[in-house]
């Protein structure tokens, strides 16, 4: 049986390749915008004389504002990349150390996890730090919009050029809104909440296999670093000490 930590592990995992996708359209609007370029031989052109720019074409465009749109598109998506990071990290460690329970509430990992100081601090800090950093990436990716936005004026070509521009934004502007929301909610009610999720979930109580770890410290006086790590496959060797033989 595949481990639940593997399985969710697995869905962020795919979440965010999709994300990365929505992200590099989103934040390099000069490239991937389509923009108008004069076509000399008038192949294939509107009634302007105009055609759609290639890629190569927008890359290279030696206009001094579209230079500089550009290279603010490219200090986007590092700040988007460096939001993802913390963001994924955060996710790691809420699979890692905590866990979902249906049958509590979600707001119920705040009595419990004050028990345990050295994972109630580290959840503090990885709220804020994804907090702090995802307001400052907001605020970057706004003046990437206005900066895009003159160039979509200036380099207009069709109705093609203001859908793409409306499409690649929003869905950035979505994930943005409700990864706001994640972290405004859990740094306020000092909580975890997932960010990779389907729905919004809340990471209520302990993780089983950290539980057991920190068991078996109590013990042994093993550090519970060194039991985590083999914990799982400790629980599968006693699962197969269990089996019971059949009666011939």
């Amino acid at each position: 049986m595949i481990d639940e930590d593997i399985v969710q592990r697995i869905k962020v995992a795919g979440i965010f390749l999709l994300q990365v996708y929505k992200v590099t359209t989103g934040t390099m609007l000069s490239l991937f915008i389509p923009q108008s370029c004069q076509d000399v031989s008038l192949t294939n052109t509107t009634e302007l004389g105009s055609r759609i720019c290639s890629l190569q074409e927008n890359y290279e465009n030696a206009d001094g504002y579209h230079q500089t749109v550009m290279y603010w598109n490219a200090f986007s998506f590092i700040t988007f990349f460096t939001y993802y990071m913390i963001e994924l990290r955060r996710e790691e460690w809420a699979i890692k150390f905590l866990d979902i329970d249906n049958d509590k509430p979600d707001n119920s990992l705040k009595e419990i996890i004050v028990k345990e100081p050295k994972l109630d601090k580290k959840m503090d800090r990885l709220n804020l730090w994804y907090y702090r950093t995802l307001l400052f990436n907001c605020g970057v990716y706004g003046i990437n919009l206005g900066l895009s936005a003159k160039l979509v004026k200036d380099g207009y070509h069709s109705s093609s050029t203001l859908s793409c521009f409306a499409s690649f934004s929003l869905l950035v502007l979505m994930k943005l809104y409700n990864s706001l929301e994640v972290a405004r909610q859990s740094v306020k009610n000092d909580k975890m909440m997932s960010a990779y999720m389907s729905e919004f979930v809340s990471f209520n109580v302990l993780d089983k296999d950290y539980v057991e770890a920190k068991q078996k410290e109590l013990e042994s006086g093993v550090s519970v670093e060194e039991v985590f790590v083999d914990v799982n496959d400790n629980a599968e060797e006693e699962e197969e000490e269990l089996v019971v033989p059949e009666q011939p």
